[in-house]
């Protein structure tokens, strides 16, 4: 059984790769960040600030819980190359390295306004999430979580793609009138889910596999799995967050107008529509990927052969019943001939055991059936071609004759 200390789920990912999933993490969280602060500053109505924020709330979460757990990821491998981290260790060092990223990330938020409450709620939000997702880096499992939250950056990288063509999609699936246009925004939600699954399944996948070349041993497939399925449950997190911690952000937002409160209402359930189909899709996919570089076991060369069966015919072996119907000189014909071989005689042809065919010639006489180039040799009695012949017939029904003109 492999140790705990050596499985390849518990080996610390790369530093490199690390450093860069911490950097593109940061990267974005810090962009979602200044777009919400620069669209809430931007509105000059309360009512529209409330709104703005509500609809920037889920994307801060959810990138916050990346960062949170990229970050930790980063300082535990830079401890862990130094000395071994216990759990409890472990654990700490995550959580704090989460909760770091966390305040920091909530000091934009937070200072747009600090006599109010809606954006407290916001910031702790935020940094609520950061530090969940550095408790899960804390998992001994890196290379699943690296991988995890790659797969997350690439759903981001999708979505931000999509939505930056969102126009000439929406007119390709038939945008025009009200009813057209909600089918299309329909269609649209889907497509981004499915190709966000695709991408949350292949770049885990990619990602272990070249862990595997890097340690040497593969992980289980059930890994796999849950490394695809870690984008989707990020965005399940995430919506889960805004409902609770962010409640009265929402709260809030739906009060504006009852068109307001339907928006929010649609808007929280197409994101945990959305998170919910990333997750079985980048699930499924990374177990399709994972399936197909499996290949089947091969027999177990210890197992004896099974016993070949073989008959009399085939070993070239005589029964008792025809060792004893067989006459002697069947028997001495048999013991010239080849081994397998069968003599066919035809209706025709004289077998040698008749009498008269076996009668002993003179002492001055020469036997032409005994001669190897008579008629009367074993191959030429054996030979199916001459036994059928009038010719070898005759040879072997004239034999006695002659040998009795040599004797007068």
């Amino acid at each position: 059984m492999t140790d705990r200390q050596t499985a390849p789920e518990t080996v610390e990912e790369s530093p490199l790769t690390v450093a860069l999933l911490a950097l593109a993490a940061l990267g974005w969280t810090g962009a979602m960040l200044w777009s919400a602060r620069a669209t809430i500053t931007g509105r000059d109505d309360a009512a529209m600030e409330v709104t703005s924020t509500a609809y920037a709330l889920p994307g801060a979460v959810s990138a916050d819980l990346v960062a949170g757990a990229a970050v930790a990821l980063l300082a535990l491998t830079l401890l862990s190359a130094r000395r071994p981290l216990g759990a409890s260790a472990r654990f700490a060092v995550a959580t704090g390295a989460g909760l770091l990223t966390g305040l920091v990330s909530a000091l934009p938020i937070i200072t747009i306004n600090t006599a109010g409450t809606m954006y407290a709620i916001v910031g702790g939000t935020v940094a609520a999430a950061a530090t969940i997702g550095g408790a899960l880096a804390g998992l001994r499992i890196p290379p699943v979580i690296a991988a995890a939250a790659a797969g997350a950056v690439g759903v981001f990288l999708v979505g931000f793609l999509l939505n930056l063509f969102q126009d000439p999609v929406l007119e390709a699936y038939g945008a025009g009138d009200t009813a057209s246009s909600a089918d299309a925004a329909q269609w649209f939600s889907y497509s981004q889910a499915a190709l966000s699954g695709l991408a949350a399944g292949l770049i885990p996948f990619a990602l272990l596999r070249r862990a595997r070349r890097r340690t040497g041993a593969d992980l289980r497939w059930p890994l796999y799995a849950l490394a695809g399925a870690g984008a989707g449950l990020i965005i399940v997190i995430a919506e889960l967050l805004a409902r609770t911690a962010g409640a009265q952000v929402l709260e809030l937002a739906g009060k504006v107008s009852e068109l307001e409160l339907v928006v929010q209402e649609m808007l929280s359930s197409a994101r945990l529509n959305n998170g919910l189909i990333v997750l079985f899709v980048g699930a499924f996919t990374a177990l399709v990927a994972v399936g197909r570089t499996i290949s089947p076991a091969d027999s177990d060369p210890a197992s004896p052969a099974a016993p070949r069966s073989t008959t009399p015919e085939d070993s070239g072996t005589t029964t008792p019943a025809d060792s004893d119907s067989a006459s002697p000189a069947d028997t001495r014909s048999t013991s010239r001939a080849e081994p397998g071989a069968t003599a066919r005689a035809e209706p025709g042809a004289t077998s040698p055991a008749e009498p008269g065919a076996a009668t002993p010639a003179g002492p001055g006489s020469t036997d032409d059936s005994a001669s190897p180039d008579g008629s009367g040799s074993p191959a030429r009695s054996a030979s199916p071609d001459d036994s059928g012949s009038p010719a070898a017939a005759g040879s072997h029904s004239s034999a006695p004759a002659s040998a009795g003109r040599k004797e007068d």
